[in-house]
């Protein structure tokens, strides 16, 4: 099921202009209001249904995604897939599984992401997969955010490249403005 993901945040009211601060530690002059489109549950199908349209169920065993957004993704797409969802949470800054979520070795692990940037929650992921000494069936992600796109060293897939300017704090044009900072969907990374 092709989607056109960009009208559907469009429409969602997920695409947000103003100077934020994002997970990565960056500042954008765009977010991703990812939630403004995980709450229809219409849109949360349309979405999950497209990231599964090049997995094949009989290659993944567990989906697994990251608290809070993810959640919601991995969710629905294990939904589709019919394969048992995981989540990671931080810990003291540290990816983990928790409330008894275990990974077997050898389980083909799918892993989705909401939106990156740098890619960093993603590489975290592809750690606990690893530490788990489990295989990494793919990684798909709903929106690709960087300049030039992610590399992660496994089948990947992303829904939407939208590349979207970002800056380091102390190179920032909105704090040379004087633009207000906003610190919209926080985790509890460091």
């Amino acid at each position: 099921m092709k989607i056109d993901l960009h009208r559907l945040l469009q429409d969602c009211g997920a695409l947000l202009d103003g100077h934020f601060l994002l997970t990565s530690g960056r500042h954008s002059d765009r977010y991703i209001e990812k939630f403004r489109l995980l709450e229809q549950p219409d849109a949360l199908d349309k979405v999950a249904t497209a990231m599964t349209e090049d997995v094949r169920p009989e290659d993944v065993d567990v989906v697994l995604g990251a608290a809070v957004g993810g959640i919601l993704i991995a969710g629905a797409v294990s939904r589709i897939l019919g394969r048992r969802t995981l989540f990671t949470e931080r810990v003291s800054g540290v990816m983990t599984l928790r409330r008894g979520f275990r990974l077997a070795p050898g389980e083909r692990v799918l892993v989705v992401e909401d939106i990156v940037t740098t890619g960093g929650s993603v590489l975290e992921l592809l750690k606990v997969v690893e530490q788990a000494r489990a295989q990494v069936a793919g990684v798909v992600c709903l929106v690709d955010r960087s300049a030039g796109g992610l590399d992660f060293d496994a089948p990947s897939n992303t829904l939407l490249r939208l590349p979207i300017a970002t800056w380091d704090p102390d190179t920032c044009p909105l704090c040379r403005q004087g633009v207000p900072l906003s610190k919209p969907g926080r985790t509890g990374k460091s």
